[in-house]
């Protein structure tokens, strides 16, 4: 299995992208081609004492800045390392692409290089976060803003189908995020969203709000990318504020010292749980070969995650089971993929 991965995309390029990279052909058993500027990556790789043996290189000139606009990766970056990445993608050079690059312009290259899946109205960002009890998957995480029902039910038979093959959820909870539990809950989008997610080939549990996400309340949580954005953006926020409250009440002072360190193995545990890096990345549902949206902050360690996160997707044939659950009729539905 061959892995893309673009080594400029991200804050910490290419020295951690090329870490993580060299510590997934170590421990996962997959083959590495890295994308990018072959001689700073020989360089960088050199300057750090770090092997390249089990890891490709594909050269690719320029890298795609993140403050441009992201329809311009078509027409005027064709030869950044992210273009190149996914084109190489299409062409069959890899099985999977990763990138720490602009959300906007690899939703973008998702699209138009890599290709939507036949059937698919849109491709959707599908971000894991945490919960209480087992992780959820969130989509869309803001690749559309304005959706209409039945991209809502292919958001969901997409997710589910990346629950069970990848996180390994044997009967993935799928939910419509909304304003109350009520079924008569929502605008027009919720309410024929909710009607026809109701005869899909899923196992549909009906509204959650957002309060009950952090309770671990559904597997799947299906929403437009606007919603979907605004939800994640404040799941983020509010677990930085709870890192930041804790780190400036529980350490103030000697005896909150001394009871931080009673404490320490919890508040370590619950700062994994929390932990990014610990994911990988988030997915983009939808295109004909897995493509992993790696955080932009992304050290080595996450790198490694998004790349096994991508094999996971690959090996659990993830776009297959989407294209066949994407064939089954309503009439089929059995309460679970």
């Amino acid at each position: 299995m061959n892995i893309l991965i673009d080594a400029f995309g991200g804050d910490n390029a290419p020295l951690e992208v090329i870490k993580g990279s060299v510590m997934a052909v170590q421990q996962l058993g997959v083959t590495v081609t890295l994308v990018g500027n072959t001689k700073k990556i020989q360089s960088c790789a050199a300057e750090n004492g770090l092997s390249l043996d089990g890891i490709e290189l594909l050269h690719a000139p320029a890298v795609f800045d993140i403050h441009e606009e992201p329809a311009t990766l078509l027409k005027h970056h064709r030869d950044t390392s992210m273009a190149v990445g996914m084109q190489a993608l299409h062409d069959g050079a890899g099985d999977a692409f990763v990138s720490a690059g602009s959300t906007g312009a690899l939703l973008m290259g998702s699209t138009f290089l890599v290709k939507r899946i036949s059937g698919v109205k849109r491709a959707a960002a599908a971000p894991i976060l945490p919960t209480e009890k087992t992780p959820f998957l969130l989509i869309d995480g803001g690749a559309n803003n304005d959706c209409r029902p039945e991209m809502l039910v292919q958001f969901a038979i997409m997710g589910s189908a990346y629950m069970q093959k990848v996180m390994h959820v044997e009967q993935p909870r799928v939910a419509l995020l909304n304003v109350g539990a009520e079924e008569t809950k929502g605008r027009e989008l919720e309410l024929e969203s909710y009607a026809q997610l109701m005869q899909a080939p899923i196992h549909f549990i009906g509204n959650v709000e957002a309060r009950a996400l952090p309770m671990g309340a559904a597997d799947v949580v299906v929403t437009d990318g606007f919603t979907g954005n605004v939800a994640l953006k404040l799941y983020e926020g509010m677990g930085k504020f709870m890192a930041h409250q804790m780190k400036g009440n529980l350490f103030a002072g000697f005896t909150g010292k001394l009871a931080a360190l009673l404490i320490l193995p919890k508040i370590k545990a619950l700062t994994k749980k929390m932990d990014y890096k610990a994911v990988g990345g988030a997915v983009m549902l939808g295109v004909q070969k897995p493509v992993v949206k790696a955080h932009g902050s992304s050290d080595a360690t996450a790198f490694f995650n998004a790349i096994r996160q991508a094999r996971d997707c690959v090996s659990g044939s993830v776009i297959r089971v989407i294209i066949e659950n994407m064939k089954k009729p309503a009439q089929e539905k059995t309460g679970g993929i």
